[in-house]
């Protein structure tokens, strides 16, 4: 029940006060462990396929274990003084795994950059989201990015941590955390990282498996909620889940651009160089401004419906626990 109760008051701390700039967070420092062990560990192995292989696979389980043991240290510690410090701190473990407040605050920065202050603007402020070059893209092309960003992060920026918290607690919510970190970070398939960083992608493909399917079928259900083409967003995700090199980044992706009857996706350049992609979604009309603030009411949506349903399951293992 503290599990419960501690990742729904980090939900709300979340939904109520984001990520200020601010306060020192725990992924920045995963990212700081990230990039110093990344330096290290290439000066001890040899530059060859297996040595690099190697290499990523020490600091893919060096990373994650970490990233596990200090939380789960730190609550030990406080429950050592009383259970309300160790609540109140799993609290704000929970809160800072999550990010749907922050995902709508930096998205809304894109929207507000090209209502107001036009195309130059727009592009600059989605830089920020989105790891493709941005200098020569035309204003629906931002959006789409925009939206695009929302969608796949609809997943591994909330469901996947909620999920992860309410199964095993902060701990294991930060051990999911630190592998999405080291995708994201790592996880390229370019001459630097494709043999360095290959185990920690093929982690966040398994950890991620099953909260990206659950995030789609959740997705679905909020567009039917919210008014949407809920019909389309399954169609969609039923035709298009796999239209993407991740198994799993297609599966939100695909209910977004058919919930809002757009096509997402398609060719982009990443570091000046072409990469193509397949598109996602039916073009049945072209991708608006006002796209990105329906996105993130989707994501919202998506959001609350995984906190209850992640909720009532550990609820009824609590219940079914204490009666046997």
């Amino acid at each position: 029940m503290e599990i419960l109760l501690a990742a729904a008051a980090g939900f709300l701390l979340d939904m109520i006060f984001g990520d200020p700039h601010w306060l020192p967070h725990p992924v920045r420092l995963i990212g700081f462990g990230i990039s110093g062990g990344e330096r290290i560990l290439r000066k001890f192995f040899p530059k060859t396929p297996r040595g690099e292989l190697a290499a990523g696979a020490i600091l893919a389980v060096i990373i994650p274990v970490l990233s596990f043991a200090v939380p789960f240290v730190l609550l030990w510690l406080a429950g050592m003084v009383g259970w309300w410090l160790r609540f109140i701190l799993a609290a704000v473990f929970c809160y800072q795994a999550l990010a749907a407040k922050c995902l709508r605050v930096e998205s809304m920065r894109v929207y507000h950059a090209l209502k107001k202050e036009g195309l130059e603007a727009g592009r600059k402020a989605v830089s920020w989201i989105v790891g493709r070059d941005t200098a020569n893209l035309s204003e629906e092309q931002v959006t789409k990015a925009a939206v695009e960003t929302i969608a796949e992060n609809t997943s591994d920026g909330e469901i996947a941590p909620l999920f992860y918290l309410l199964l095993g607690g902060a701990p294991l919510g930060f051990f999911y955390k630190a592998v999405n970190t080291m995708d994201s970070m790592i996880g390229y398939k370019n001459d630097k990282y494709l043999y360095f960083g290959r185990v920690a992608a093929r982690m966040d493909d398994v950890l991620n498996f099953i909260p990206a399917i659950l995030s789609a079928w959740l997705m679905t259900a909020a567009g039917f909620l919210l008014g949407m083409d809920g019909k389309n967003a399954w169609k969609i995700y039923r035709r298009d889940r796999k239209n993407h090199a991740s198994p799993n980044s297609a599966r939100t992706e695909s209910v977004c651009a058919g919930a809002l009857r757009v096509q997402l996706a398609g060719d982009a350049f990443y570091f000046g160089k072409l990469v193509k992609k397949p598109t996602i979604g039916d073009p049945l009309r072209p991708v608006v401004l006002d796209d990105i603030p329906a996105a993130n009411r989707l994501m919202y949506l998506t959001s609350i419906l995984g906190l209850v349903l992640f909720g009532t399951v550990r609820l009824l293992g609590v219940l079914i626990w204490n009666l046997f």
